[in-house]
């Protein structure tokens, strides 16, 4: 497996697929979630034509675990150096859930970005996760009153969405992509999930200055799906697309409406 070396030494697996000559897709899973849960969108972009790139950040997949030392910030730095070291351009970056977040982080550090990237997708992920009286798109059930305390153990039950055993091939489709993902936290997790959750990056998206998709399962289980238009109202270039019957998970629950989605936007662009 192709492998980068971060600038703190820390390993960075990423496997590719289709035509080296197509325009890049990069592929950002969301939180633990390993670059093989993106086995719906591989076949399908690299049909399209283009040059697929699945990555596992540190503490994902195969790549290397670091104890601690990880906030959105390093992921962010993360995405620059697999870009920069495989020198990507006219790039479309796809992150899905804390994935889409990284994103911003990525563009919101690296003057680079402006050059390299070309689009992005943000696959239901609010850009800010606290609700207030102005933004009423976070998580359900966080807002200042438990700001610090709300991910101290992991990721709440929020009582939204189609119940699990309810979801039919759905959940087949998800537990298929999520196999082997371990689902305890560690210290080191734990503070990830508790940064990603009080940042707050509208700014990046409005900053972002390329064309940006916003999708959102209609039912997903962490935020109202307003968060999609919400969201792309605030780019430059924004499109939001809700999917039906659909929660967190996108592009792994309803990977053909997902694909073919992302595939008809990308076409315009």
């Amino acid at each position: 497996m192709p492998s980068l070396t971060a600038d703190d030494g820390v390993r960075l697996d990423y496997t590719e697929y289709g035509d080296p000559a197509g325009r890049p897709v990069v592929l950002i899973a969301g939180f633990k979630a390993p670059a093989t849960t993106w086995r719906y969108q591989v076949p399908a972009f690299a049909d399209a034509g283009y040059r697929v790139l699945a990555v596992d950040l540190r503490g994902h997949g195969t790549s290397e675990h670091p104890d601690d030392g990880v906030d959105m910030g390093r992921r962010g730095r993360d995405v620059a150096v697999v870009l920069d070291a495989l020198d990507l351009r006219d790039a479309v970056l796809v992150g899905g859930s804390m994935g889409a977040n990284t994103i911003w982080s990525y563009l919101s550090q690296s003057d680079a970005g402006r050059r390299r990237v070309a689009a992005a997708v943000s696959i239901d992920q609010t850009p800010k996760m606290l609700n207030d009286d102005g933004w009423p798109f976070g998580f359900y059930g966080y807002d200042a009153a438990n700001r610090d305390t709300f991910f101290a153990t992991g990721i709440p039950e929020t009582g939204h969405g189609t119940p699990m055993a309810k979801r039919g091939m759905r959940l087949v489709r998800l537990m298929t992509a999520m196999k082997g993902m371990n689902r305890e936290f560690t210290p080191g997790e734990l503070a990830l999930l508790h940064d990603h959750a009080v940042a707050d990056w509208r700014p990046a998206i409005a900053a972002a200055g390329v064309p940006l998709l916003f999708v959102a399962g209609a039912e997903s289980e962490y935020w109202p799906s307003g968060h999609a238009a919400a969201s792309a109202a605030l780019a430059v270039d924004g499109t939001a697309v809700v999917l039906d019957d659909d929660g967190h998970a996108a592009n792994m629950e309803q990977p053909k409406a997902f694909n073919r989605a992302v595939l008809e936007w990308l076409a315009r662009r």
